[in-house]
């Protein structure tokens, strides 16, 4: 019984972790800049969805599409204060305009709902789910549920559509986008949008069971960086495995041992994969893009 708490807890992280990577990884197969605002869009969308709680007496559930709303509109923001600007300099220059956009985020956090930890608003009740004879906790099932269905549209988005199409297109080959009359900064706009919306429903997944902080930006895009390292630069599937295994050191190996060893191992383990495989686990064969 415990075992099975632990994975689904292992499970509902690393599937918010997962969304944290996917808009990471995104950003970076579009533009070939790093994001580092995006472990901070994930606090912006805890706030958001806290802030939201307060004025409109909805379940948590309901106001995750206000959340996604807001959250896309904020990413169409970055793109044009963080990116456009300064997409024909040096990628240098947008990795420290995405540093500055994620400092005036964790600074407006900090003065509109102060430092104090925060708890958002649950997606539904409190409680334990009875399933085939296991107690899960509520939040949690919800949470694996969400994300699942938020990766898995994400997914036919790409492959199934013909806007998903031309994100690729723009990810592969910008001038050769161009040539065939994509708008590449319209969908480079669009991928920032797509990244942050996952960012903040993750920020609000995260929310109920994790207390909101304006600082906790920094550690969240480390684990992204993580998990895209592990999956492999650029693979969106890998991603989502480095991003499960990051939740599987922390819940699991953290409760078996210790959570001190258990960093350790993790960061262990990331050292082996880059030493015997450094294209990552998904990462395709050198020349290619993933």
């Amino acid at each position: 019984m415990l075992i099975a708490q632990l994975l689904v807890n292992a499970l509902a992280l690393g599937a918010a972790y997962a969304l944290v990577a996917l808009g990471f990884v995104l950003v970076l197969r579009a533009t070939g800049a790093v994001n580092f605002a995006q472990g901070d869009l994930v606090m912006a969308g805890g706030y958001c969805a806290i802030a939201l709680a307060a004025v409109l007496p909805l379940p948590g559930l309901a106001l995750l599409p206000l959340v996604l709303v807001l959250m896309a509109v904020l990413g169409l923001a970055l793109s044009a204060i963080a990116y456009h600007p300064l997409k024909d300099r040096p990628p240098v220059a947008v990795f420290i305009s995405t540093i500055a956009v994620a400092i005036m985020l964790q600074n407006g956090a900090n003065s509109l709902f102060g430092a104090v930890p925060r708890a958002g608003p649950p997606l539904m009740g409190g409680g334990v789910l009875e399933i085939g004879g296991l107690v899960l906790p509520r939040q949690s099932v919800v949470l694996v549920a969400v994300a699942a269905l938020l990766i898995a549209g994400q997914g036919l988005l790409l492959s199934r559509t013909q806007l998903g199409r031309a994100l690729r297109a723009t990810a592969e080959d910008r001038d050769m986008a161009r040539a065939l009359g994509i708008r590449a900064n319209r969908m480079i706009a669009l991928t920032f949008a797509l990244a942050a919306g996952f960012a903040g429903i993750a920020g609000m997944l995260l929310a109920p069971l994790y207390f909101v902080t304006p600082s906790e930006g920094t550690t969240l895009i480390l684990k992204a960086y993580i998990a895209a390292t592990i999956g492999g630069w650029g693979s969106l599937a890998g991603a989502v495995a480095g991003a499960l295994l990051i939740a599987a050191f922390e819940v699991l190996v953290s409760t078996a041992i210790s959570h001190v060893a258990a960093e350790a191992l993790l960061y262990g383990a990331l050292l082996a994969i880059l030493f015997l495989r450094p294209q990552g686990l998904f990462g395709e064969a050198a020349g290619r893009r993933a």
